[in-house]
């Protein structure tokens, strides 16, 4: 009987690696802490539960990384785009899930599948040794003995930083009378992705006074042993991007550009917040770029500061929670395991990639890496001109691992094209040749792959 793969961690990373394996036709063990051990920012025990937003960002996969990102795992027949696909909210261009719907179908059919086995319960350290296949997945939450006992393997301090959540605020509390939907620049194909997005805008007076509160209001104390922990550049805090500078808002998240207020057509905001629909039903809306680390009581005082949100309802209001990584360039090989312990493979954000899509498609690469391995033919990764290769390669070896700092999938992890003109008036060149490139190269690598995995 063929030994079992196990994943220690039922995220989107260990969700999909499952599923790859499951689909391959091996045996897997995915074990899941959560209900018998939960996390700060959990809600259920679903696999591969949404927690920080529920947007997988671009689906533009002729222009944009994380969009070429979908197309390879798509093709490469992945669990939680499929599922993603299937629970799609209107997002302007973007692919937002019903983070519920979503979960609830992955984790139905994983319990269902003949070759996967869910096991609950914490693995408070390192895996054994007589599970001679193991990924670890345990993503941004991993637990305080396994953390310690990678720590120990690796010889190595565990890097880390905080992430935010978002508030989530009733639709029906929001008012539309100063509020408008819309997605900035009019992005998306129908009326209801066009208007995927609610508003709320500033003047200068109610920029000022909001961004006054928000720099005076009271936020979480951290513990001793998290004083020193880096912020994510990616999901900081809104009250610590607000530190950075009045103006630092205004031209990040609350920027007001694309965007026409019908209630005043013919003034021009000074600041606008946006609300992203955050379930199918559109009875949530998640307050984009608003991560923060404020006290509860401070968050209903500030964000009820903004236009339109007075009288909001908050269906979660934000928190703050330590992300650890190790520092994949110098402890893993090139085959994503550990190279203290080759018998342990890591995929996920632990890796040091960020991003829901992307921590899934360092999951469907280490199970596609760990049947590959089972089978005896080792399993050659994507080329570094696909989205899946670049950050695949950036964590084994591409990266310095001296100021290793977790990444989003980024045209800058490509090789660069040589032959197409550069500078800004490039890009409408630059972009399309990397995705065209890169899905030649991918679609050659999955048919040289030989991994007989089934179309979900």
């Amino acid at each position: 009987m063929t030994d079992p793969i196990h994943i220690v961690g039922g995220g989107m990373a260990g969700a999909e690696a499952a599923w790859q394996i499951a689909e391959a036709g091996l045996p897997v063990i995915l074990h899941e802490m959560r209900p018998v051990t939960g996390t700060f920012a959990h809600q259920t025990d679903a696999l591969a539960e949404l927690v920080c937003s529920n947007s997988f960002r671009s689906d533009n996969d002729e222009t944009n990384a994380v969009g070429l990102l979908h197309w390879e795992m798509r093709a490469a027949g992945g669990l939680i785009m499929a599922t993603g696909d299937r629970h799609k909210l209107p997002a302007g261009g973007a692919l937002a899930v019903d983070r519920h719907a979503n979960s609830a179908e992955e984790t139905a059919r994983l319990t269902a599948h003949p070759n996967v086995t869910v096991a609950r319960g914490e693995v408070a350290g390192l895996p054994p040794a007589n599970w001679r296949s193991t990924i670890i997945a345990t993503g941004p939450l991993t637990s305080p003995a396994l953390a310690a006992a990678i720590q120990a393997a690796t010889g190595e301090d565990a890097l880390a930083f905080f992430d935010a959540i978002a508030p989530i605020v009733h639709a029906d509390s929001i008012d539309m009378d100063r509020a408008w939907a819309q997605s900035r620049y009019d992005k998306g194909e129908t009326e209801e992705e066009r208007t995927a997005y609610i508003n709320c805008p500033m003047s200068e007076a109610e920029y000022d006074t909001f961004l006054d509160a928000l720099l005076a209001a009271e936020t979480t104390a951290f513990k001793e042993w998290e004083r020193d922990t880096p912020y994510f550049e990616g999901c900081l805090p809104v009250e610590v991007m607000a530190a950075r500078g009045r103006e630092t808002l205004r031209f990040g998240p609350l920027k007001p550009v694309g965007l026409t207020n019908p209630h005043a057509p013919d003034k021009k905001p000074h600041a606008v917040v946006q609300l992203r629909r955050d379930n199918a039903l559109g009875t949530l809306f998640n307050i984009v770029g608003f991560q923060t680390k404020m006290k509860y009581a401070a968050q209903k005082t500030v964000l009820r500061l903004i236009p339109g949100l007075e009288r909001a309802e908050f269906a979660r209001l934000g928190g703050i929670h330590r992300n650890t990584f190790i520092n994949s360039p110098r402890v893993l090989d090139g085959q994503m395991r550990l190279r203290a312990a080759p018998h342990l493979r890591f995929a996920g954000q632990i890796t040091g990639v960020e991003g829901y899509v992307e921590s899934a498609a360092m999951g469907l690469l280490a199970g596609r890496l760990a049947v590959a391995e089972a089978a005896g033919a080792p399993l050659t990764p994507p080329p570094p001109t696909t989205a899946m290769g670049a950050l695949f390669h950036h964590i084994t070896g591409g990266a310095e691992a001296k100021t290793f700092q977790p990444m989003n999938v980024n045209f800058g992890l490509f090789p660069p094209l040589g032959d197409v003109r550069g500078g800004r008036r490039g890009r409408r060149e630059r972009y399309p040749a990397y995705t065209n490139r890169a899905k030649t190269d991918f679609a050659a690598w999955l048919a040289t792959a030989r991994i007989p995995v089934a179309a979900v």
